[in-house]
């Protein structure tokens, strides 16, 4: 009998003292940044540094939801193109993302957030977004066993569906993305820890790592949740702080959730996977943290949440918890800056809740903005100038009216 020989998705490379592009940051923004610049402008002389394993920050914890039914112009344009970008890598990649297009409805339970969404779905349909109002009965005909009556602490009284959303395998979008990066060229280093970065005459030299120095003439800091951190090594203050996220994963169903389902005044948001399993996160932690620890009170607080909405769900047991970190700025939005400081210093990072589904689309413009030191026209509004200027986003609003960690 003969046997496949299975191949690594991405090749291992020697370690070079010295790379054109050095990214720190093995997640989905890290690595698609390093696909881009192969890929789209002919930079292969890159280096990904991982301290652990690729995914192993919020990339591969989080609940993969992707849409765009954001409240800014600037951001619903990003993400719809970002929600665009799931077809086309999967054929670009010659790898399987498992991006599923089932829809996302969020879920009123107030006169202001019926207002809310009004004014969203509105923005929305302007800009060419689909979205669309519903009623609590058509609301209760999309996720089947939903408590539509006046019993609920929080009846809910109306809906925003968002058709172009829904998920996509998170570990499927890290190991396409290595892949596709590594047959490009791109390097990429597990478990190689940046522990400072170096600088000369205004602009940035290289990094020191774990493995020993790696030079460098552009610097890409695209850490998740340890961005700040990372760039804290420079003395940046940064407005951006961690905090911790957890959801959870059920024993598996027979399907029946149907669509991904969100409500902010529940702090609960939930779809089926393909294994049958209802995947639910919470509302961050208020305390800023560096930790990946779970609590008992989000459990309590999941199955509080979700049965109070579809009560049939009583019984149904939790058999996993994780828990990971988003990179919070004041105003929710990210920064993506260029020559931050020192010339060659790029950051992507502040994502908070919306990390995973921004991954290919911001890793698509930075890479455009490291390979021509030209600020794509789609990052004017992320500039971290904008906290010194009192222009702050006006994105907070629609963050809590979904409360989505994706």
């Amino acid at each position: 009998m003969s046997y496949l020989r299975l191949r690594r998705l991405w090749k291992p490379s020697p370690l070079k003292r010295r790379y054109e592009v050095v990214i720190i940051g093995g997640g989905i923004h890290g690595l698609a940044t390093a696909y881009y610049l192969a890929r789209h402008h002919g930079i292969r002389d890159v280096a990904v540094l991982e301290s652990q394993y690729i995914g192993f920050g919020g990339s591969g914890r989080n609940t993969a939801i992707v849409r765009a039914n954001q409240r800014t112009v600037e951001n619903v344009r990003l993400y719809e193109e970002g929600l665009k970008l799931w077809r086309v890598l999967t054929d670009e990649l010659d790898y399987n993302l498992m991006f599923f297009n089932c829809g996302v409805l969020g879920l009123g339970h107030s006169e202001a957030s019926v207002s809310a969404f009004r004014m969203l779905c509105n923005t929305h349909n302007f800009l060419g977004v689909k979205s669309e109002l519903l009623d609590p009965q058509q609301c209760a005909e999309m996720i089947p066993g939903l408590d539509i009556s006046d019993r609920l602490a929080f009846p809910v009284q109306a809906g925003l569906y968002h058709p172009p959303g829904g998920v996509v395998r998170h570990d499927a979008v890290v190991w396409g993305l290595a892949k596709g990066a590594s047959a490009h060229g791109v390097h990429i280093h597990q478990g190689c820890e940046v522990q400072g970065i170096d600088t000369e005459g205004g602009r940035v030299t290289g990094v020191r790592t774990t493995l020993g120095p790696i030079g460098c003439k552009r610097l890409g800091i695209m850490a998740g949740g340890y961005g700040g951190a990372v760039a804290a090594m420079l003395g940046m203050e940064l407005p951006i702080h961690p905090l911790t996220i957890q959801a959870m994963v059920t024993h598996p169903l027979k399907p029946f959730l149907h669509h991904v389902f969100s409500s902010g005044a529940y702090h609960v948001y939930a779809n089926q996977t393909l294994k049958g399993e209802i995947a639910t996160g919470a509302h961050m932690d208020p305390q800023v943290n560096y930790t990946n620890d779970a609590t008992a009170y989000y459990l309590k607080h999941q199955a509080e949440a979700l049965t109070e909405l579809i009560p049939a769900l009583r019984g149904v047991r939790f058999m996993r918890i994780w828990a990971g970190l988003a990179d919070m700025t004041p105003d929710m939005a990210p920064i993506m800056e260029g020559n931050l400081g020192y010339d060659g210093l790029f950051l992507d990072a502040g994502w908070g809740y919306f990390g995973f589904k921004s991954g290919p689309v911001a890793g698509k413009y930075m890479a455009e903005y490291m390979a021509t030191d030209e600020r794509p026209a789609m990052l004017r509004a992320f500039q971290l100038k904008r906290f010194l200027e009192n222009r702050y986003s006006g994105e907070t609003a629609a963050a809590m009216k979904y409360g989505h960690w994706d």
